[in-house]
C-alpha cells in the first residue's frame, strides 16, 4: 500500500462519523460536513487538525456522494458539503426552496484517472471517444473492449480495442465522480447524437473509491476510473492515459494543475452562509481550512490551487460572496 493510500486510510480512521447524531443534536460547538468521497479525505485532515486546537469541538466528516451531500446541504442539516463536481442548476434550486444561501469555494484540484488491471497489456492510452464508446450510453450491452471499436471509429478514433471481455466498475450516480466524467467526457458526444449526458447503466457501480479499485484489480481485462489521488500508488491497478485530441497525456499533479490532462476537475467546499455567520465555531473552521490547513490538499495527495486560484477563494470566503462563481 502506498504512502498516500495508507494516509487516506489512517485519517478516515482516526476521525469517526457520527452524522446522524450530529445532524441532531447541534449547538454552537459542531461542524457537520458531508458529500464527496473524494473531497472527504482533505476535509478529515483539516478537521484533525482544528480539533488538535479547538479540543471542545465536534467535527463530523462524511463521505457518500457529492449528490447525497447536496441533499442534505440544501435542506439546513449540513454546514458544508464536499463537492468533486460544480454545483448543478436543479441542486441550485433545491438550495433555493430549503432557503440555503452558500458560498462556493474551490479548494484543489484533482483528475479522474482512468484504468484497467496491470495484465491488460493491449491498452495503454484511450481517446475521449474511446472513453465514451466503451461507457457511454450507447455502449448498453456492450461485454468485450472491441464491441465499442465501431462507435469510437465513427466518433474519429483509430484506436484497436482489444477481443476482450469488458469487467466495468465505476461510481454511481450520487459521485460527484460520475458527474464530472459525464460532463468532461460524455457530453462532448451526447448531444450531437441525441443521447442522454448519462453513462451506460449496466456495470458495477459504488459510491467508495476503494471499492472501485477492488473491481478494476479483480479483473485481468476491467475498465474503470476514479479520482486520480485514489489511484496514484494504488496496488493493483494501471493508470491509463488519455488524449483529448493533443496526443496522450497520463495524469500527474502538473498535467491536472496546467489542465493539459483531458479529465481534470476543480474540487470544492460549499459552505451555509447563515450558519457561517451565526456559528462563530462554523466561521473559524473554515478559516483555518483556508490558511493554516491548506497543505493538506498536498498531504493527501491532491493538487493544490495556483497563488492566483488560491486568492481567489479567500476573497470570496473573506467578503462572504453567495452563489455560484
Amino acid at each position: 500500500m502506498s504512502r498516500t493510500r495508507r494516509r487516506l486510510r489512517s485519517a478516515a480512521l482516526l476521525l469517526p462519523v457520527v452524522l446522524v447524531a450530529a445532524a441532531c443534536v447541534r449547538d454552537t460547538e459542531t461542524v457537520v460536513v458531508s458529500g464527496s468521497s473524494t473531497v472527504e479525505p482533505i476535509s478529515i485532515a483539516v478537521a484533525e487538525g482544528f480539533a488538535d486546537e479547538r479540543d471542545e469541538v465536534s467535527i463530523s466528516v462524511d463521505g457518500p456522494g457529492t449528490g447525497d451531500g447536496f441533499e442534505l446541504f440544501c435542506d439546513g442539516l449540513i454546514d458544508i458539503n464536499d463537492a468533486s463536481s460544480k454545483i448543478k442548476p436543479e441542486q441550485i434550486e433545491q438550495c433555493e426552496d430549503g432557503g440555503v444561501d452558500f458560498i462556493e469555494l474551490q479548494i484543489a484540484n484533482d483528475g479522474i484517472a482512468v484504468l484497467t488491471n496491470p495484465e491488460n497489456e493491449a491498452v495503454d492510452c484511450l481517446t475521449l471517444a474511446d472513453l465514451y464508446a466503451l461507457v457511454g450510453p450507447e455502449s448498453q450491452g456492450f461485454t468485450s473492449w472491441s464491441d465499442a471499436e465501431d462507435l469510437a471509429a465513427e466518433l474519429g478514433s483509430g484506436t484497436e480495442l482489444p477481443e476482450a471481455p469488458l469487467d466495468v466498475t465505476g461510481p454511481g450516480e450520487e459521485s460527484g465522480t460520475f458527474a464530472s466524467f459525464v460532463e468532461l467526457v460524455i457530453e462532448e458526444f451526447n448531444e450531437d447524437r441525441s443521447q442522454e449526458a448519462t453513462t451506460r447503466p449496466d456495470y458495477q457501480a459504488s459510491s467508495d473509491d476503494n471499492i472501485i479499485l477492488q473491481g478494476v484489480g479483480g479483473s485481468a481485462t476491467s475498465f474503470g476510473w476514479v479520482g486520480f489521488a485514489f489511484a496514484a500508488g494504488a496496488e493493483g491497478v494501471k493508470i491509463l492515459e488519455v488524449d483529448g485530441g493533443e496526443g496522450c497525456v497520463a495524469p500527474t499533479p502538473e498535467t491536472i494543475a496546467d489542465g493539459s490532462y483531458p479529465i481534470s476537475r476543480p474540487l470544492f467546499i460549499y459552505v451555509n452562509a447563515d450558519a457561517a455567520a451565526e456559528e462563530p465555531v462554523l466561521e473559524a473552521f473554515v478559516d483555518f481550512y483556508l490558511h493554516d490547513a491548506i497543505d493538506a490538499v498536498a498531504d493527501v495527495g491532491y493538487v493544490p490551487l495556483s497563488d492566483e486560484d488560491l486568492a481567489a477563494t479567500r476573497e470570496r470566503w473573506a467578503s462572504r460572496t453567495t452563489g455560484a462563481a
